[in-house]
C-alpha cells in the first residue's frame, strides 16, 4: 500500500493511504489546541475515528465526549459532528470514510507539508471560505 504526501488541512496534518476497498483511509496528527472543521454532517458517508495517541474532543449531535488512545467512534450519515484537540499534546488518529470519495477533500484543500508556512496557510480565511463554498462538492453539509 502506498501513502501520499502529507498535507495540512485546516490545521491538521493528514496523510491519505491508497486502499482497494470502498473506503478512504487516512492518518492524521493534530497539534495541541487545534479546533476541527466547522460542525457538519455527510448525507452518504459513514465515518470512523480511532485515536492512537493523545486525546480528541468530539461534538456529536449536541453531545461532547473526549476519546483517548485505543478508543474509537463511528459516525453514521446525517450526524452533525466536529472534533478538535483541546489537550496539551499532539493527537494522532486514523480516519475512515465509506464509501470512497472523501479523500478528494484532503487532496484538493490541503497544503503540502513541505511548502512554506503550510500550517498557517491551511487555516487562512481564504481556505476556510473555500471549504465552506465547496462543502457540498464533498458531501459536507455545514451548519454555521
Amino acid at each position: 500500500m502506498s501513502t501520499n504526501q502529507p498535507k495540512w488541512v485546516l490545521g491538521h496534518k493528514v496523510t491519505t493511504h491508497d486502499t482497494t476497498g470502498d473506503y478512504d483511509l487516512m492518518y492524521a496528527e493534530t497539534p495541541p489546541k487545534v479546533p476541527g472543521p466547522p460542525p457538519h454532517s455527510h448525507n452518504s458517508y459513514k465515518e470512523s475515528f480511532l485515536i492512537i495517541e493523545g486525546e480528541m474532543e468530539f461534538f456529536i449531535n449536541g453531545k461532547t465526549m473526549v476519546l483517548g488512545p485505543g478508543e474509537s467512534i463511528d459516525i453514521p450519515p446525517k450526524t452533525l459532528h466536529t472534533f478538535g484537540n483541546k489537550g496539551e499534546k499532539t493527537c494522532k488518529w486514523v480516519n475512515i470514510h465509506s464509501p470512497k470519495g472523501f479523500r478528494d477533500f484532503f487532496e484538493e484543500l490541503g497544503i503540502p507539508e513541505n511548502e512554506e508556512n503550510a500550517i498557517e496557510r491551511s487555516v487562512a480565511p481564504e481556505i476556510v471560505q473555500r471549504v465552506i463554498a465547496t462543502a457540498s462538492d464533498y458531501d459536507m453539509v455545514i451548519k454555521i
